[in-house]
């Protein structure tokens, strides 16, 4: 059946459900593109989603604005809102607008906005919930915490490095072994009570020790989790980063989530079977990163699904960012089918 006619029946069997069956309630737990993804694809589907994002951000444009200005770091709760929004095509795009010079030169205008939004309110929840509005947002973005923190990596020889900019240099270093928080913090009660009534938790894709363990070094929200009798789900990352994951296949990345939140933390591991492009897997292994090698196999405590998920588009980073994004994503409609179909139904 040629594509554009599969879309169309996929189309109204949603609609179809939407009407027959009070929505389940998703959680998506992350930060940065990885999230982006998911929840951009997922909010086409009838359930009512949640997005619990990271907020221990320090590079780049987020990083900025949190030192200058005493903020919390908006660039990762900007994406997930704009990969929520669903208005008119102007509003995403100014909100993803990123300065190429002048004074606010690799600044995001989103994150601009949410800093003036923070500090006019004096309120992080108030300005999101402002820019909720303004970008008509399906679905909710919450904070897994509202106050500073930064983040710790303990590596195999001892060496500490401190904060998630440092941790995010892609330079070839020994195996991070422990990933804490600077001092503890109180989780945001709505990310627990997001936890507690989810349905399905979506943990990933994202960087593992800067996009998505962050938010699990908050007790409150591990134990909510281990609590938790929602079906939950790892979607694996498509290459390694350096510096993080070097490496890793994927018992690799379970061993890694166990080790935060105890045996068997996932009911589903998502593992793309799609060739990658030979090309651009090339222009990884350059710079010392590798494919992610399913090498799992499934048990009666985890079932490991494979599909077609990643996307046929290379990202390419815009001359006015200063950090080094992923060139190879996963694709939004794909994934959030695969998970629609083999999960959620």
């Amino acid at each position: 059946m040629p594509k554009k006619h599969r879309s169309s029946l996929d189309r109204l069997f949603i609609k179809i459900l939407a009407m027959d069956n009070s929505p389940q309630e998703v959680v998506v737990i992350g930060g940065g593109t990885g999230t982006f993804v998911s929840l951009f694809g997922l909010k086409k589907y009838p359930v009512a989603l949640s997005a619990i994002i990271t907020m221990t951000d320090s590079g780049g444009s987020s990083g900025k604005l949190r030192d200058q200005y005493g903020v919390l770091p908006p660039g990762d709760i900007r994406q997930a809102l704009v990969a929520l929004s669903e208005s008119e095509h102007i509003w995403r795009e100014l909100f993803l607008y990123r300065f190429e010079k002048g004074d606010f030169q690799g600044h995001n205008f989103g994150n601009v906005f949410l800093t003036v939004l923070e500090k006019l309110t004096n309120n992080f929840e108030k300005s999101i919930e402002l820019a909720q509005e303004v970008l008509k947002t399906k679905g909710q973005v919450i904070p897994v915490t509202l106050e500073n923190g930064h983040i710790n990596a303990r590596l195999k020889d001892g060496t500490v490095i401190k904060t998630e900019a440092l941790i995010d240099q892609k330079v070839k270093r020994e195996k991070i072994v422990e990933l804490s928080l600077d001092h503890t913090i109180k989780a945001n009660p709505k990310a627990i009570a997001a936890i507690r009534n989810a349905k399905v938790i979506i943990v990933g894709p994202g960087d593992l020790y800067t996009s998505v363990l962050p938010v699990f070094t908050l007790n409150e929200i591990v134990q909510a989790y281990k609590d938790s009798k929602a079906k939950k789900v790892l979607v694996l990352n498509l290459m390694n980063k350096l510096g993080q994951t070097d490496n890793f296949q994927a018992s690799n990345f379970l061993e890694v989530y166990s080790q935060y939140l105890g045996a068997n933390p996932f009911n589903y591991i998502l593992a793309n079977n799609l060739p990658l492009p030979l090309e651009v897997v090339k222009r990884y292994n350059e710079y010392g990163e590798s494919e992610v090698k399913n090498d799992l196999v499934s048990s009666p405590h985890c079932q490991i699904l494979h599909g077609d998920l990643a996307s046929e588009i290379v990202y390419q980073n815009l001359a006015a960012d200063t950090l080094k994004r992923s060139l190879i994503r996963h694709d939004p409609e794909k994934l959030a089918s695969f998970i629609w179909k083999k999960i959620i139904l």
